[in-house]
């Protein structure tokens, strides 16, 4: 792997159907669905074209701002509901919201420290004083937020209309791999999160499983995977074997996994638990485009779909993936040797679409991309 990854947990990194849900359209007026913490139902259309919206390349803050005035510092997951995009800044351990029409930047939830001193926690509040411990991955059902508090081993709710947080799921501080209500549920290092709108779906990255969270009762039972044994192996349950799951998104019916350490994309079906690998070729990074086996990806990360076809942030390879859910078929939408100086993608590592654009959390760089 190229990229030099820090350590915030046993497994973690940071620089480290369609009927179900809300319709509405983005902000464009397309008609779409609110699913996996994403856009849905209008296939995208891509140039390929990468623009900076938010923040300014390798210049870490935490100012809140428009467009280059704005500051992150590491952001790793990002989500939206179609008109503003909600931003896990990871190294800031804050929620950051997003205005698309402007890149107008503001402070969500959070508290951060003065100067490089980062404020980090578990606690429960409103806005500032609520508190989290790298923040990974987030998305959203269109009213409130759902962000894998990694470090805290957690799963916090965020109410978009007022910042208040509540913890959901795990508890503070605990690892473990025990299925159960609340904080009897326990994750260890939870990197990635999506949902269909009734439940939340976490890639448990130091479980090497997927689980289950049910919003209205905080229940968390266990998908596919076999806690903290690596492998490869595709099947049902808990006989299906990880690498180090990190991206996860869902069309409602399957949910499509970043399997990071064995560089493919895998399939879950949500209502059996069944996985199968969609594309790559477990243990061969690279960047090849092809078909199932034959592509290659090198440590991909972030993931969403347009309900047809999946986007997938191909990390180390500072590129950005399409694979065509029905045949497994992947393409190179952006290149990390072809991008415009102006806009370099340096280790991307979350991703999302509005239903006509995508958005992409540019790690390394500190900023927030858009991608025509």
């Amino acid at each position: 792997m190229r990229k030099v990854f820090k350590r915030i947990g046993p497994a973690v990194a940071i620089v480290s159907v369609l009927s179900l849900g809300g319709c509405g359209s983005n902000s464009d007026g397309i008609s779409t669905i609110q699913m996996g913490g994403a856009k849905q139902g209008n296939v995208l259309t891509l140039t390929g074209t990468v623009s900076v919206l938010a923040g300014q390349a390798t210049q870490q803050g935490t100012t809140d701002g428009t467009g280059s005035v704005a500051r992150f510092n590491a952001p790793s997951g990002i989500t939206t509901d179609g008109v503003n995009l909600y931003v896990a800044d990871t190294g800031n351990n804050t929620i950051r919201k997003v205005v698309i029409t402007t890149g107008a930047v503001t402070t969500l939830a959070g508290t951060v420290g003065t100067g490089t001193a980062q404020t980090s926690g578990s606690t429960d509040g409103t806005g500032s004083a609520a508190k989290f411990n790298a923040p990974f991955a987030i998305t959203t059902d269109g009213t409130n937020l759902y962000v894998a508090d990694t470090n805290n081993n957690t799963i916090r709710k965020v109410v978009i209309a007022t910042g208040a947080v509540t913890t959901l799921a795990g508890s503070a501080g605990i690892t473990g791999s025990t299925d159960g209500i609340g904080s009897a549920g326990l994750f260890n290092s939870p990197s990635g999160i999506t949902t269909d709108g009734t439940n939340l779906y976490v890639s448990d990255t130091g479980n090497r499983a997927i689980r289950k969270v049910v919003i209205a009762t905080g229940a968390v039972t266990t998908l596919a995977g076999s806690a903290g044994t690596p492998g490869s192996t595709d099947g049902v349950g808990s006989s299906v074997l990880f690498g180090t799951v990190f991206g996860i998104t869902t069309d409602g019916t399957n949910l499509f996994v970043a399997d990071t350490d064995n560089s493919t994309i895998r399939k879950v079906v949500v209502a059996t638990g069944a996985v199968t690998t969609l594309a790559g070729s477990a243990g061969q990074n690279g960047k090849t485009d092809g078909t199932g086996t034959t592509a290659r990806f090198n440590s991909p990360v972030g993931i969403t779909t347009d309900g047809t076809n999946l986007y997938i942030a191909d990390s180390s390879n500072d590129s950005i993936r399409k694979v065509v859910i029905a045949t497994g078929t992947v393409t190179t939408l952006v290149a990390g040797t072809s991008l415009s100086s102006t806009s370099p993608l340096s280790f991307p590592l979350g991703i999302t679409t509005d239903g006509a654009s995508l958005f992409v959390a540019d790690t390394q760089n500190s900023t927030i991309d858009l991608l025509k």
